[in-house]
């Protein structure tokens, strides 16, 4: 299926902060459903096998749209990796959210694009990681969304925080340093990323927001995932049993891919996911 698309666009993120968007859109394809997609931590809307996976996605007959989150080390000229270590250093959950509820917003008012073939009813998320923690969370809160599917998502987002003795310290410094084995660099956190997550217990409590889900919700999850556990999967599930589980064997926390991702073919455990994920939106 041919599809039409339209990359990098900017919009307007949380603290006001501009980022960048694409839309794919197939075409001939009238009043689709909407998919948002949700990167993870040192993520982004082109790593790896991510654009693939969208226009498999838009293949299926769905508008798609994939961005960067408005803090996530990204800029307007630089979209790929992270040139903004600052703008990394005061990303917080809640902007995160708020990021998401621009895109909804964008997407409802934007007359310049081709966003007419949405159906402006149904917008389903789609996220990877804390993507799709952060997917689940909007979903809880946001009537707008009518599906969620995550993708190797967390299921507490304070079990993922250092120990005490390690929060002691990013207190009392101000700042901790997370290591990227792939760009080599030293990514900073303020000690507002933990201050945004202990003020909003209630609305980053993802054990709470699961139970709250009363639309169609996916889990995906490899078994093998070695940077989220599959059990955390399983504790999803466990707080949504009306929620959809599979699992994939052997696909590591990406499923296959890795960044850069030069293959025309997407990888055996994301041709699943994606068979997982395509069979659920349109069901």
């Amino acid at each position: 299926m041919q599809l039409t698309e339209i990359p990098n666009i900017k919009f307007i993120g949380a603290g006001g902060r501009p980022s960048l968007l694409d839309v794919i859109l197939p075409q001939k394809v009238v009043k689709m459903p909407l998919v948002i997609f949700a990167h993870g931590f040192k993520g982004f809307k082109d790593w790896g096998h991510f654009p693939l996976l969208s226009k498999k996605i838009a293949e299926a007959g769905f508008a798609v749209v994939k961005f960067n989150f408005s803090h996530n080390g990204g800029t307007l000229e630089e979209p790929i990796d992270f040139p903004d270590l600052k703008a990394f250093s005061e990303n917080t959950y809640s902007k995160e959210q708020a990021d998401l509820k621009s895109i909804i917003n964008w997407a409802k008012k934007e007359q310049e694009l081709p966003m007419g073939y949405w159906n402006k009813k149904e917008v389903y998320l789609v996220g990877h990681s804390r993507g799709g923690s952060m997917a689940i969370l909007q979903a809880a809160q946001n009537s707008a969304i009518k599906k969620v599917v995550s993708w190797a998502a967390v299921s507490d987002l304070q079990k993922r925080l250092p120990s005490e003795t390690e929060l002691k310290k990013w207190k009392s410094k101000g700042v901790r340093y997370i290591k990227n084995g792939r760009t080599e660099q030293e990514m900073p956190m303020k000690y507002q990323f933990v201050e945004d997550l202990l003020a909003n217990q209630e609305e980053l409590n993802l054990q709470l927001a699961t139970k709250q889900i009363n639309i169609p919700q996916l889990i995906l999850h490899a078994t093998d995932d070695e940077a989220v556990p599959v059990e955390m999967a399983q504790e999803l599930k466990k707080w949504n049993p009306n929620a959809d589980l599979k699992l994939i064997n052997k696909g590591g926390h990406t499923f296959g891919g890795k960044h850069p991702y030069l293959k025309e073919k997407l990888p055996k455990p994301s041709e699943i996911l994606l068979e997982h994920t395509v069979n659920f939106l349109k069901s």
